[in-house]
């Protein structure tokens, strides 16, 4: 018998515990390609601007943005728009 889409599709909230296994590791020794140059750098090796409305975290190679985090009012904002991958080991 053949499954129907929507008997597979699941809401975010399947992904709660993936989620917090993820998020909840070491993240300085974690390796980001930049989606402008594609450069590989540790996230402990980035340039990071915290005089900014927010963080903003740039390239070593070419200086493009590779993440803004905001946190305010009980609340993070995380923009991973210059980031292709990010790439950590599990805890």
């Amino acid at each position: 018998m053949k499954m129907q889409t929507s008997e597979m599709k699941l809401d975010g909230n399947a992904i709660a515990g993936l989620l917090g296994e993820i998020f909840a590791v070491e993240m300085t020794t974690a390796r980001g390609t930049c989606a402008s140059c594609g450069a590989v750098n540790e996230v402990g090796r980035v340039e990071v601007y915290v005089h900014a409305p927010g963080t903003v975290v740039r390239c070593p190679a070419c200086e493009a943005v590779l993440m803004r985090i905001v946190r305010g009012r009980g609340r993070y904002w995380l923009d991973l728009t210059g980031v292709r991958c990010l790439e950590f080991a599990e805890g």
